[in-house]
C-alpha cells in the first residue's frame, strides 16, 4: 500500500488478487487532495474499520518481505555474528502478530458500527484459519516481545499457565526459551511452538484479504446511505432523481455516489443550467458537495453537470 498509516492508498493481495482498496468514505481516510484545514480535523478515529484494512496490508507485505528475506542464498548483512536470517525471522514473527491485531481493530469497528454479525463470524472464521496455519504465532511474538518476562518463566499466558499448575519458574522459562529459524525445515521454533515459512504468505494473504472484505461491507452500507440521502435531500427539493427522470444518482461499482444528468431528457442547455443550479444550492443545503477529478467550487460544478460529466457526491467537510 502506497499511503501513510490509515490511508488504504494500494490493494490487498490474496495469492496475486488484486483487489480495490476500501476508499474514503463519509470519514475522508485518505488524505490526497484534501486541504490543510480539513487534514487538521482529520482523525483515524474517524474510520477504524479503514484503519485496520491499512494496517492489515502493510502487515502482510511485512511479512511478504521478511519470507522473501529468509529465503535468500546469501546473508549480506556484513555481520559475521548475526545471521540476517534470524532477524528476518523475528520480523516475521511480529508482522504475523500484528495482522491479527488488524483483525481485531475490524471486529472492534464493524461490532461499533452495527454491521450484520454475520461479517464479523465470517472475518473471525479467516482468523482461525490462519492461526491453525501458523500455531502459536501469537506466542512466539509474545516471548520475543516480552522476553523481559519470558526470559524468566514471568510472561502472561501460556507460561502463566505453567507456573499455576506447578512448574517453577526456571523450567518454565527453558521450556518456552530457543528462538531460531532453521534453513534446512524452512521453519521458524520458539520453544514448543513452529511455525512453516512455506504457510506465511498464504495464511497472511487471505487473513488481509478478509479483513478488506469484512470493511468492504460498511463501505457498501455507507454507500446505500448516502445514496438515500441524496435522493431524499432532491426529492424533498421537487427535483425527481429516478432512472428515467433529468436528475440521475447512482451508486458506483467503486462505492461512491454519482451525480448526473440523463441525456435527451432536458431540451436544452438553459434548462439544464437552470437545474444543475438547483441540484447545486439543494446539496449545500445538505452539507454535500459535488467533486470531479478534484473539489469544485459551485460554479465549476454546474458547468460540469451541464456539459454531461459524471459527479461524486461527498459530504462537504467545511459545511
Amino acid at each position: 500500500m502506497g499511503g501513510g498509516v490509515g490511508q488504504p492508498l494500494g490493494s490487498p493481495v490474496r495469492r496475486g488478487l488484486v483487489v480495490k482498496p476500501v476508499h474514503e468514505t463519509a470519514g475522508a481516510v485518505m488524505m490526497l487532495g484534501m486541504s490543510e484545514t480539513v487534514a487538521d480535523e482529520w482523525s483515524p478515529a474517524d474510520n477504524p474499520y479503514a484503519i485496520a484494512v491499512s494496517e492489515a496490508q502493510w502487515w502482510q507485505r511485512t511479512a511478504t518481505l521478511a519470507v522473501r528475506r529468509i529465503r535468500a542464498d546469501d546473508d549480506d548483512n556484513g555481520d559475521p555474528f548475526f545471521d540476517s536470517r534470524q532477524i528476518d525471522a523475528r520480523q516475521l514473527c511480529v508482522a504475523l502478530r500484528q495482522l491479527l491485531m488488524a483483525e481485531k481493530l475490524e471486529q472492534i469497528a464493524l461490532a461499533d458500527l452495527g454491521i450484520d454479525p454475520a461479517v464479523g463470524q465470517a472475518l473471525g472464521e479467516a482468523r482461525e484459519r490462519f492461526e491453525a496455519a501458523l500455531p502459536g504465532i501469537k506466542h512466539m511474538r509474545d516471548g520475543l516481545i516480552h522476553f523481559e518476562d519470558w526470559s524468566r518463566g514471568k510472561g502472561i499466558g501460556p507460561q502463566q499457565k505453567r507456573i499455576k499448575a506447578g512448574g517453577t519458574a526456571r523450567d518454565v522459562a527453558r521450556h518456552f526459551w530457543g528462538f531460531a529459524y532453521d534453513p534446512r525445515a524452512d521453519t521458524v521454533t520458539m520453544g514448543p511452538y513452529r511455525i512453516d515459512v512455506g504457510a506465511v504468505e498464504e495464511a497472511a494473504g487471505e487473513l488481509a484479504f478478509a479483513i478488506y472484505l469484512a470493511a468492504h461491507e460498511v463501505d457498501k452500507r455507507n454507500t446505500a446511505r448516502m445514496r438515500a440521502t441524496v435522493a431524499q435531500a432532491l426529492t424533498a427539493a421537487r427535483i425527481p432523481c429516478g432512472r428515467e427522470e433529468a436528475v440521475r444518482v447512482s451508486a458506483g461499482d467503486d462505492g461512491r455516489v454519482w451525480l448526473s444528468f440523463t441525456p435527451g431528457v432536458l431540451p436544452g442547455e438553459p434548462e439544464r443550467q437552470a437545474l444543475a443550479e438547483r441540484v447545486i444550492a439543494t446539496l449545500t443545503t445538505s452539507s454535500l458537495r459535488l467533486s470531479g477529478a478534484t473539489t469544485l467550487q459551485p460554479a465549476e460544478a454546474v458547468t460540469s453537470l451541464v456539459g454531461g460529466q459524471f459527479l461524486r457526491v461527498e459530504p462537504d467537510p467545511t459545511a
